[in-house]
């Protein structure tokens, strides 16, 4: 296997960073292609409610800094999961040019059950790692996010 290969060869650490990062973005597509996961819907809506259910409610700007994306394309997000009935919007309180998002019990529904299966498939993969193992990788994939965060979206 290529990993043990270049456990073998003594990569810097960098190195096996950077392909072992290319390695998960192709199996996290595998694992997306192959599963049930995303049939209520789609990975970039269920981030959306994902990140709702952390904020509760948000402007689209708001949701557009948060999830690293344009304030387009974050509007486009929000209609497709307005027309499923997955958020509504109304008029913000403190400046009526604004609309605020919220997760109706439709789209709260649909991202616990996507949820629940992600962890489900996540949780069967990790079953013989230790509980320190799995706090580590925890801590590590959210500073490695973080240094995406800084390095790509930070102002």
């Amino acid at each position: 296997m290529i990993s043990e290969r270049i456990d073998q060869a003594g990569w810097d650490p960098t190195d096996v960073i950077e392909f072992q990062t290319a390695v998960l973005v192709r199996n996290l597509e595998l694992i997306r292609r192959r599963s049930d996961f995303y049939l209520e819907v789609d990975r970039a809506g269920y981030l959306l409610l994902r990140a709702l259910d952390v904020l509760g409610s948000a402007d689209v700007v708001t949701l557009a800094t948060e999830l690293g994306l344009d304030a387009s394309t974050a509007a486009r997000q929000v209609a497709a999961m307005r027309q499923a009935g997955f958020v509504s919007r109304t008029v913000a309180p403190y400046d009526r040019r604004r609309a605020v998002v919220e997760t109706t019990a439709e789209g709260r529904a649909a991202m616990e059950t996507v949820r629940r299966r992600r962890r489900a498939g996540t949780a069967q993969m990790l079953t013989d790692w230790s509980d320190d193992d799995r706090h580590a990788i925890a801590g590590m994939f959210a500073r490695y996010n973080q240094a995406i965060t800084d390095r790509y979206l930070a102002p």
